[in-house]
């Protein structure tokens, strides 16, 4: 379960060394944005010999590779996947077609090394108009895509206008992935909250994210990675709520009866559907019990 991923320059092994004891389900190790031209070489040889020495426990590993666009992606993936990190992300996807072209070299490159075809995910990023546009089309690719991920600092920049705390500028945005990546059947995951000592606005985002239905919200900064995990973890009273509701379903087909009632509601379809999504997430938690 992803709740929170926590961005880590590749170029910094003094920051890498502590990316599984920083609370974040996953680890992005950033090949892109954070490491100058310069230090790319060395920040890939840091990244592939941190995934192959570290393991990283059971924090699952993300390698953003530079994008398509660029002269790096090839070298990237040549170098960090004999190390097999679990998921690839592919910043500025614009296009099915993106995801199709990082899809065939990844089977290259697992057929190279003994790999099981479609081992390694991938997890575009989104963050340009154009990408937004094509969000379904991009998340239902290929089945290698896990989940779909919003970029709110270059989709404004794209966008032409203002990066703002509020994040009403980004809603449309937020919403179409969210339909999209639910269309597809993958996850959705959304931007960081970019000012790292404003903690009460980070709460908000992680909050108003997860009420339009994002899975799990990334990081920059260590000190977010405890309020997302919290928000996006389901409240104990909504886990006793929901293991009541599929008690009381069972109840009711035992005793023959089709319609169902609980706390004086009728329990339709829905409700079931989202008490089965709790129960789910507290599993992957180890929040679970044993169901009467």
């Amino acid at each position: 379960m992803r709740r929170s991923m926590l961005f880590l320059p590749g170029n910094t092994p003094n920051i890498i060394v502590n990316g599984e004891i920083l609370g974040a389900d996953s680890v992005i190790l950033d090949l892109e944005d954070a490491v100058a031209p310069s230090e790319k070489d060395s920040a890939r040889i840091l990244v592939r010999n941190a995934i192959k020495m570290m393991g990283f426990g059971k924090c699952e590993v993300i390698v953003r590779i530079n994008g398509l666009d660029s002269d790096y992606w090839q070298q990237d993936l040549n170098c960090v996947i004999p190390a097999r990190p679990q998921i690839i992300m592919l910043p500025k996807t614009a296009c099915a077609e993106d995801v199709r072209t990082v899809d065939r070299y990844l089977s290259v490159l697992e057929e190279k090394y003994g790999m099981e075809e479609g081992s390694v995910g991938l997890m575009p990023l989104i963050e340009t108009a154009m990408g937004v546009e094509n969000a379904f089309l991009i998340a239902s690719a290929s089945s290698r895509v896990k989940g779909i991920f919003l970029g709110g600092e270059d989709l404004t920049a794209d966008l032409r206008c203002k990066r703002t705390r509020e994040g009403r500028e980004i809603l449309y945005a937020r919403t179409r992935l969210v339909c999209a990546a639910r269309a597809a059947g993958v996850e959705v995951y959304d931007t960081p909250f970019t000012d790292v000592n404003d903690d009460d606005g980070l709460y908000q985002d992680a909050q108003y994210a997860k009420a339009l239905g994002f899975t799990g919200k990334a990081s920059i900064s260590p000190r977010h990675v405890k309020g997302i995990n919290e928000v996006f973890s389901p409240p104990v009273k909504d886990i006793d709520y929901a293991y009541e509701v599929m008690n009381a379903i069972r109840e009711a087909k035992a005793m023959g009866k089709g319609a169902v009632a609980l706390r004086g509601k009728m329990i339709d379809a829905p409700i079931v559907m989202r008490a089965q999504q709790v129960i789910e997430q507290a599993k992957a938690l180890g929040l679970g019990r044993e169901e009467a």
